[in-house]
């Protein structure tokens, strides 16, 4: 069955799966060695509430989801100073790596074609015993 547009509509998982076919996740080792070594830029796109309950990686800068594309396009008036030119690595995070796929893929047809996610999200970081700090209140 196509939609008004003549496409067949796919459901979230088939369109994640073809999201993610266009580049390499990486996994919360990777993502902390890169943020450790000024490799990468993580950023949380996780809500307040999920912070507020279960912190958050030091060291990582937190946009919330709604704001990202404004927040990291180099060339945007309202892009934050991290977001230095096309060529950052950015590393996004959301709670469990869902959301964050999604937001990778619009930071591509950005141009900020380094952009990937963490497998698993936060709660992978979290598990493996990688740092994490109260959220500032």
């Amino acid at each position: 069955m196509s939609d008004s547009t003549g496409r067949t509509p796919v459901g979230i998982d088939e369109f994640l799966e073809r999201v993610r076919a266009g580049y390499r996740r990486i996994d919360v080792r990777e993502a902390h060695e890169a943020a450790r070594t000024g490799a990468a830029l993580l950023v949380d796109i996780r809500y307040a509430a999920l912070r507020e309950q279960d912190g958050v990686i030091p060291g990582a800068l937190v946009i919330e989801r709604n704001e990202l594309e404004w927040r990291l396009d180099p060339q945007g008036s309202h892009r934050t100073p991290e977001a230095t030119g096309h060529d950052l690595r950015i590393v996004v995070i959301c709670n469990e790596g869902y959301a964050s796929s999604l937001a990778v893929a619009s930071l591509h047809q950005l141009g900020l074609h380094r952009a990937t996610d963490l497998v698993g999200g936060f709660q992978a970081w979290r598990s493996a015993g990688l740092p994490v700090q109260p959220a500032a209140r």
